[in-house]
Formats: C-alpha cells, structure tokens, sequence
C-alpha cells in the first residue's frame, strides 16, 4: 500500500503557522491537534518566517525604524516570557514575606 501524499492550501499553512505562534503550546502538541507532523509544522514556520524578513527587508533603504523581524519578535518574546516568570517568582517570594512580618507581632511595622 502506498501513501497518498497530502496537500494543503496556502491558508491552511498560514493559520497552522499563526495558530502555532499564538499558543503558548510546543510544536509537536500544535501538530497532532491539527493532524499533521511537527517536522511539517516546524518547515512550514521557518518558510514562513523567511517570507517575512524578506518582506521587512524590502529594498535598501524601504525599510522603516521600528519594523523588527520574524525572529526578533520570536526572540523579544522568548525574554520576554522568562521575565514575566522572575518577576512572578519574586512577586509570591514578596508576598510571602509581607505575610509573615504582618503575623509577628514583635516586629509592630505600623
């Protein structure tokens, strides 16, 4: 038996790619939801991304301040992310401690 090879349209890679970038989900879970392999997902994305720093590049010159690349983005919101989470961190450390002066009464902080 032979496989039948798939093919998608256009729109369908580009909502698998947009649906891939605004979850917060890893590739291979995106994947199996839509029924496709990661490795075509994973292909599909970094298409994607290419098109899209060749459209920001534009021609010398055309591009305006401010644009950031696909990979910029990606980049930005990966730090982005790990900051979110060391502030959260020291945010409950904060609280647990304001927790435990406001208990003690020896330590009158009024």
């Amino acid at each position: 038996m032979s496989k039948k090879k798939r093919r998608f349209t256009a729109q369908f890679k580009a909502d698998a790619v947009e649906l891939l970038r605004a979850s917060n989900k890893p590739i291979i879970e995106v994947a199996k939801e839509l029924g496709i392999g990661h490795s075509t997902l994973c292909i599909w994305n970094q298409k994607f991304l290419n098109e899209s720093k060749a459209k920001d590049e534009g021609a010398v010159g055309d591009r305006s301040e401010g644009v950031a690349s696909g990979q910029e983005l990606l980049d930005e919101n990966r730090r982005l992310r790990l900051e979110v989470a060391h502030l959260k961190r020291q945010r409950e450390i904060l609280k647990k401690a304001a927790s435990i002066l406001a208990e003690d009464p020896q330590l009158d902080m009024r």
